[in-house]
Order: C-alpha cells, then sequence, then structure tokens
C-alpha cells in the first residue's frame, strides 16, 4: 500500500492574528512508502478565516519536491497540490510540474490525490505516471 508520514510540520502566521481571519505558511517533511520510495519537502500557504474554523471550502495551494524513487527508477521531481482540510481529515489532488524530473525520472509526468484522517501517523496515495 502507498503510504506517507509527516516528519516535521512547522507553520507560522504570514498575517491577521491567532483566532481571527488569518494566512499561514507550513514547511513540512514527509517519507514516502510504496510506488515511491522517499523523502520530501513542503511548503503550504494556507488561510484559516477564524476561530473554530475547520478548513471546510477552501484548499491550500503547495508545491512538494520528493526525492527518492518512483518504481525502482531514481531522481527528484516536483509535484503541485490543492489540499483540502476539514474536521475529518486531509485529502489533496496533485499533479507533477512540467520539465520538474531529475536523474531516472527526467520527463516525468503524473497526477494523484492523498487522504488522511487528522492525528494519524501515516496517510496515503495514488500516483499514475508516465515516463
Amino acid at each position: 500500500m502507498n503510504k506517507f508520514a509527516v516528519k516535521n510540520w512547522e507553520e507560522a502566521i504570514v498575517s491577521g492574528a491567532d483566532g481571527g481571519p488569518r494566512v499561514a505558511y507550513a514547511h513540512a517533511t514527509f517519507d514516502y512508502h510504496g510506488l515511491i520510495e522517499g523523502e520530501s519537502i513542503l511548503d503550504y500557504l494556507l488561510y484559516y478565516s477564524g476561530e473554530g474554523f475547520d478548513g471546510d471550502g477552501t484548499t491550500a495551494p503547495g508545491f512538494e519536491r520528493i526525492e527518492g524513487s518512483v518504481d525502482g527508477r531514481k531522481g527528484s521531481f516536483v509535484i503541485k497540490h490543492e489540499t483540502g482540510f476539514d474536521a475529518k481529515g486531509i485529502s489533496s489532488k496533485f499533479a507533477v510540474v512540467e520539465g520538474s524530473g531529475t536523474g531516472e525520472l527526467a520527463g516525468i509526468t503524473g497526477t494523484g490525490t492523498t487522504t488522511g484522517a487528522l492525528g494519524e501517523p501515516t496517510m496515503s496515495y495514488t500516483f499514475a505516471f508516465s515516463l
């Protein structure tokens, strides 16, 4: 099964006040297993409308650089996320950024999804790709 785990998550308010409408920046590192084997660094721009906001109806853009292997081919590539979150969990759709593949992953294209429950140690992903 395709899984990834959050190794580190750092979040800071960019503008606005804690408890009120605000924009935040998140920097994270993930550990991938399954079709993708490796580590990644992800940066998100997040919006919170205020106290009690659970994210429902908004998405956060993010870019993630994955280094490791895909189906045994070594290299790196970047994906662009549109991630939604609410009280139930997190889900995203992503696509490989054209021209971002290196090494044996040069020319990679593809799309995928991520899903997971808040507070769980791992989340799952799908990834359909071509080289």
